[in-house]
């Protein structure tokens, strides 16, 4: 027993003073680069690192327009390389090397110069620098110019002299194969950025490799783009000093807003959504001197609010969602006066208005009557829905940001993800085969429908996407002509009466592999043709195996397609008004031009 213990003795490691290590602010942002600017990935997803470091370059760049100098903004993309220059008063010039490489270094600390930014934390353009294979900032000021050149946050270089150009900063960088992999820029992620920031700067002019981006009417025309002739009336609209929002009503079910701070998307909303949807239903009530519900008076709600405050809690690095609770009140209040100022103004939306929410509350009540009977036949279901094996945490507990559902085909495939599954976190929902389509039908219809039913009860959106159980909704289908059309299915059915739960990016779809190229040696899932050949010269004597469904795989090797390396596909739209449109080409009537268009596509 003591030699045993002298052995293991010599085999700990031995913790003393030597093992105390500081590294460099940049050094950590590229040894945990997540903690930074969220996931990596490779350009696929909008939310993709590459994209969060064209975001820091640009926002700063907007921060000069906010506060009153320079009204356009360039940028070029050509390959891997990113310009952008604007117009603004350029970084003072004696600390230029120090504003791009050294953290908590800037002048958002500075209520004089910066008041509405969201760059707080003074990491930004620090963290595109260190995570750049080239960066180089050249800042033009009042005749002069400094040029600084750095490689993975390392300065090779500084130059500096005069100059011709308009003040202004220039900054060009190459995000860094060594952490990003093989990546490659998707341009019309970086378009409706553009669009974005055109809307929520009114009167400020973007450029994107030629293409110019402006909006004269904010909020307005951003709500319009997303909504089009879908929109009952127009847009009712207001802006403020710290608040600009515009809001209507559609035909559709659901409540969707667009949610920014200081320019920042904040895709789970806050409490400036909140406030927003409370001073909306205070607004109504108050003109129409009524006390109508929340869920009559939003129900096909269409809204884009933006507010500027001066110091922006987030609940978390990635800004999605805002946590200040002291702007609820002011925020309700504007909301407030700002609806009925637009009622009094526009006697044809108010008329529109009170027949949407008259409406609403009669299909609710038919409703309700639908629900108390296919709660009564479902007796409970809240508990024990069939073919659900829950996970233990849900939004809202401690892991909650981490549980997933996921919605499969099949006993065969759901078997394999149950025995491999992480219970704590990981919850599946199997179905029963092809869904019902749900193009065109009520709201009511769920109820009739055992299956959708028990899918909505245990995502826990029967009421709307507040009482969603789980951060993310994944779709698990084979990768064949059934399963695309599953997913299909699927996808009208969210897009038909929770599109929120789509815009609120909550929707994905589980990437698995399609191929397996292996020896004694290695084993080598492919996800794709091109992943499968590059096997096969790798690879020596391989056996290839392809997989034909989900049920194919083993609990073994599924349990790391969804672990943490999952691929996941995010489900997004361009914009709400080509929704219906989309469904009903696709999910429509059998039209001679859907058959016409497979025709033309057949393989």
């Amino acid at each position: 027993m003591a030699k045993q213990a002298v052995q293991t003795e010599k085999k700990q490691a031995v913790y003393d003073e030597s093992k105390i290590k500081t590294l460099s602010s940049l050094e950590h942002i590229r040894l945990r680069t997540g903690m930074y600017i969220g996931r990596l990935g490779d350009g696929s997803n909008m939310d993709d690192g590459i994209y969060i470091l064209i975001k820091e370059v640009v926002d700063n760049a907007i921060d000069e327009y906010i506060m009153g100098h320079g009204s356009r903004v360039e940028m070029s993309l050509k390959k891997d390389t990113v310009t952008v220059r604007d117009y603004g008063r350029g970084i003072p010039l004696g600390k230029v090397i120090d504003c791009v490489s050294v953290i908590n270094t800037g002048a958002k600390y500075n209520d004089e110069v910066f008041q509405f930014s969201v760059g707080l934390n003074g990491v930004g353009t620090k963290a595109v620098n260190a995570l750049s294979s080239s960066f180089t900032v050249t800042s033009f000021r009042e005749g002069r110019y400094f040029q600084a050149s750095f490689s993975r946050g390392s300065l090779l270089d500084s130059k500096e002299g005069k100059s011709t150009e308009k003040n202004g900063t220039l900054v060009e960088f190459v995000p860094d194969s060594e952490i990003f992999g093989e990546y490659a820029f998707n341009q019309e992620y970086i378009e409706q950025r553009f669009w974005n920031y055109a809307c929520l700067n009114s009167g400020l002019t973007l450029v994107l490799n030629g293409q110019k981006f402006y909006s004269a009417n904010g909020l307005k025309d951003l709500l319009n783009a997303e909504v089009g002739e879908d929109r009952i009336y127009d847009e009712a609209y207001f802006k403020g000093d710290r608040i600009e929002f515009a809001f209507t009503h559609t035909q559709n079910y659901g409540e969707t807003y667009f949610s920014f701070v200081n320019g920042q998307f904040t895709s789970d909303g806050g409490t400036h959504q909140s406030a927003f949807r409370e001073g909306i239903l205070k607004g109504v009530n108050e003109f129409y001197k009524k006390n109508y519900s929340g869920v009559d008076v939003r129900d096909g709600i269409a809204g884009a609010i933006a507010v500027k405050l001066t110091n922006p809690i987030f609940e978390s690095q990635t800004k999605n969602k805002l946590g200040n609770t002291e702007i609820r009140g002011w925020i309700v209040g504007e909301v407030k006066s700002g609806v009925v100022d637009f009622l009094h103004k526009n006697n044809s939306a108010s008329k529109r208005l009170e027949e949407k929410i008259v409406s609403n509350e009669k299909l609710r009540k038919e409703l309700n009557a639908v629900k108390k009977e296919a709660k009564e036949a479902a007796k409970k279901i809240a508990l024990k829905i069939p073919n659900l094996k829950d996970s233990k945490y849900h939004l809202g507990d401690k892991k909650g940001d981490e549980s997933t559902l996921f919605i499969t085909e099949g006993a065969s495939a759901s078997g394999s993800m149950v025995s491999s599954r992480d219970p704590y976190t990981q919850a599946i929902f199997s179905l029963r085969g092809k869904c019902q389509n749900m193009y065109s039908r009520k709201r009511a219809d769920i109820y009739k429908n055992e299956e959708l039913y028990n899918m909505m009860m245990a995502l826990g959106i029967e009421n709307g996407i507040e009482g969603l159980r789980y951060g993310r909704v994944v779709i698990a289908t084979d990768a064949d002509h059934d399963g695309f059309h599953i997913r299909n299915l699927l996808m009208t059915f969210f897009l038909t009466f929770f599109e929120e739960l789509v815009v609120s990016e909550r929707v994905y779809i589980l990437e698995t592999p399609l191929f397996r190229v292996r020896n004694k040696k290695e084993t080598r899932y492919c996800y794709s043709p091109r992943e499968k050949e590059e096997a096969l010269q790798q690879i020596s004597s391989p056996e290839v195996t392809r997989f034909k469904g989900l049920g194919e795989i083993s609990p073994k090797e599924f349990g790391q397609f969804i672990g943490p390396d999952i691929r996941l596909v995010k489900v997004n739209i361009k914009s709400l008004k080509n929704i219906n449109n989309t469904l009903g080409f696709f999910m429509g009537k059998n039209t001679p031009e859907r058959r016409d268009y497979i025709m033309e596509n057949l393989i």
